[in-house]
């Protein structure tokens, strides 16, 4: 984290009436802002981003998934559990088998433009 340089810390107490009315105009209501907030609280954990990663380009199984990355059946039923929830994963039975994939294109987009943040400085 890097600390607040001078220069970032604006110094005069003027607000800008226009600007503050359309900001105010454009903002969400307030339950979309909470599900937007819960939306990315759902992909703030390091199992739970892996697991989305690893359904990225196939759908999976639980025991695939634990496999994949290296944690309990339970741990990642729990995380899928989550997921699913979050409407972030989806599944579908085959016989005895369930496969997970991610939700919907919403999905892969929102990761995709996330790694492109995080890797194109």
């Amino acid at each position: 984290m890097s600390k607040t340089n001078v220069n970032d810390v604006c110094t005069c107490n003027v607000v800008h009436p226009e600007k503050v009315s359309k900001a105010i105009e454009t903002l969400p209501e307030d339950q979309i802002i909470f599900d937007l907030a819960d939306f990315f609280k759902s992909i703030s954990d390091s199992t739970r981003m892996k697991i989305i990663l690893a359904l990225e380009e196939t759908e999976l199984c639980v025991c695939d998934l634990s496999t994949v990355i290296n944690i309990s059946r339970s741990a990642v039923s729990h995380q899928l559990r989550v997921l699913r929830q979050a409407r972030l994963v989806k599944f579908r039975k085959e016989g005895n088998v369930v496969y997970y994939s991610l939700d919907d294109e919403h999905v892969h987009t929102v990761i995709k433009q996330g790694l492109n943040h995080i890797t194109h400085k």
